[in-house]
């Protein structure tokens, strides 16, 4: 029974946890919106996500945090989840299961983020220095969701193509926030995955 109660403390530790931060980046964004991103402090957003700055500070080590690449999707969960198969069949595979994980309300938490990654250029130079390290995660479990050695050009090449089809997704739903964009990225990878047929 004790077990139990702890599991389930636990678990409600975690929800706690997972509302405080949606919590923070929900005012965060309505700040950014209003003031814009360089006037908003790290102090306003505590004070009015109702926490206090070492909070704040515990759940985003820096304002850049709130804004760069954060796993939105959440694709190493879905890399993971996948069976083996071709590179792109895999990634196309994930990005369905990391976007199905989410509600709406997430999805569209994620593109705001997404807006303000590719739109301030701070933010772009950051997550430009992040993106080797999230690549090179992704590239180590696709290469054992695939057998190719993590060298293969084929997986780099298909990283690549995937990536690219992604990064020019993105650049419209950015533009454009009535844009379904899960589905419309996952017709783009189905298109490369046919290898680009009509």
């Amino acid at each position: 029974m004790r077990q139990n109660e702890h599991m389930g403390n636990g678990g409600l530790r975690e929800r706690k946890k997972a509302r405080t931060r949606e919590t923070i980046l929900r005012e965060a964004f309505r700040l950014f919106r209003e003031r814009g991103y360089n006037a908003t402090t790290t102090e306003q957003i505590a004070e009015a996500a109702e926490v206090s700055p070492a909070t704040f500070f515990r759940y985003f080590p820096t304002k850049e945090h709130l804004v760069t690449l954060d796993q939105f999707p959440p694709l190493i969960e879905g890399i993971a989840a996948q069976p083996p198969g071709a590179p792109v069949t895999v990634l196309r595979g994930a990005f369905r299961t990391a976007f199905a994980s989410l509600t709406a309300e997430e999805i569209a938490a994620g593109h705001a983020r997404e807006v303000f990654a590719t739109t301030v250029p701070e933010l772009v130079a950051a997550n430009l220095r992040k993106a080797s390290g999230v690549l090179e995660e992704i590239s180590a479990l696709l290469a054992d969701k695939t057998g190719y050695r993590r060298d293969d050009p084929r997986l780099r090449n298909a990283m690549g193509a995937v990536f690219g089809v992604v990064a020019l997704v993105w650049v419209e739903w950015a533009r454009d926030s009535e844009m379904d964009g899960p589905a419309e990225l996952d017709k783009a990878l189905e298109h490369l995955e046919s290898g680009l047929g009509a």
